[in-house]
């Protein structure tokens, strides 16, 4: 498989790029099987039917880089994930002198990083024993997300050209929760939804399925497997997701985080069960999907985990063929760019379920 070149990461949000243009202005393309079409992003209708059911993550986007310093030298903390004990994972990176930061080693622990407002961060313990990119850190200000509102801001990683309100990083379907958590990074397969759009979803029968799961950071150099992520599947979202897999509707996933909480909240015989926690799960070919039929996903760089996930629902060859399609078309990549609409062929409830 062929990998992206910086010449085709998208650079600022597709509304800023010439005027009149919305979220909707963005670039389709449709897979079903090894079978490749190329459409606009508005065209989205079209290629679903009633009785579909779009699995969309609420997650809000949190303003989650601050500046800090360790000592005389300059750092930025990424707050990723807020733990059960009031911790929170972090990953420290170094200012680039471009407005964006690149790379640190993290640790070790007991470093200690003065953040705004005289508040201190300290370094506990790597969050696992395969990486120590993120590390548990206690805050001594409990308010983190009040820190976040008043010192933070989106993460940002170098393929952009420039930083963006917090409103940039929201999503159609983001909804503030109840203590404030969100998500460190966008649910960016979301982006491109604009209310005239679901609008006229609705009109022709597409649902909508909310679910919640708080991404963390992922770090643009980092090809890790994601971590344990905090998820939520209402009641009201698993009857919906149910039903249409008993009837000829298709469950397709908006974003791999909206695949990994329904995949996290279904029986081995692929029911969906209301269901809220820490999902560890990882998407593979051999573990397979139980609920999902379609995605629809951005255009990342093709590391493991991804890939995997996309193996899981579509298959090998039609991810290959896909990712070369896209590539040749020259498709723009990462949060800001155009997506990919994978379907299944034919029934779209068999061959999926793995025996495990």
């Amino acid at each position: 498989m062929t990998t992206t070149t910086g010449v085709l990461s998208a650079r600022v949000p597709v509304e800023q790029r010439g005027p009149g243009l919305d979220r909707d202005a963005v670039r389709l393309l449709v897979s079903r099987g090894t079978e490749v079409s190329h459409h606009e992003f508005v065209e989205l209708p079209g290629q679903l039917r009633a009785g579909d059911l779009l699995v969309v993550n609420t997650s809000a986007t949190l303003a989650a880089a601050v500046d800090g310093n360790i000592g005389h030298a300059r750092v930025v903390v990424h707050f990723s994930t807020r733990g059960d004990d009031g911790r929170w994972a972090v990953e420290l990176r170094d200012p680039d002198g471009r407005g964006t930061t690149r790379a640190r080693a993290g640790g070790p622990a007991g470093t200690r990083v003065r953040l705004p407002g005289g508040v201190r961060l300290v370094l506990e313990e790597p969050l696992t024993a395969r990486s120590p990119r993120l590390w548990w850190g206690r805050v001594s200000d409990a308010d983190v997300l009040g820190l976040l509102r008043r010192h933070g801001r989106p993460i940002r990683y170098s393929y952009t050209e420039r930083d963006q309100p917090l409103s940039v990083y929201q999503t159609v379907f983001a909804l503030p929760s109840g203590d404030g958590a969100g998500s460190a990074e966008m649910p960016s397969a979301a982006r491109p939804f604009t209310p005239r759009l679901v609008a006229e979803l609705v009109s022709r029968g597409v649902q909508f399925a909310p679910i919640t799961l708080h991404t963390g950071v992922a770090s643009a150099e980092s090809h890790e497997p994601p971590y344990p992520e905090r998820y939520e599947v209402p009641a009201a979202s698993a009857r919906l997701i149910n039903a249409a897999k008993a009837g000829d509707g298709r469950v397709v996933a908006v974003g791999t985080t909206a695949v990994r909480a329904v995949e996290s909240a279904a029986d081995a015989d692929g029911v969906v069960l209301a269901r809220k926690g820490w999902t560890d799960l990882v998407v593979t070919p051999e573990r397979g999907v139980r609920v999902v039929d379609g995605l629809l996903t951005g255009l990342h760089e093709p590391e493991a985990s991804h890939l995997l996930m996309l193996e899981a629902i579509a298959g090998r060859a039609a991810v290959d063929r896909s990712y070369d399609a896209a590539l040749s078309g020259l498709y723009l990549w990462h949060e800001f760019g155009d997506v990919h609409l994978i379907l299944p062929e034919g029934n779209p409830h068999s061959g999926h379920c793995s025996s495990n």
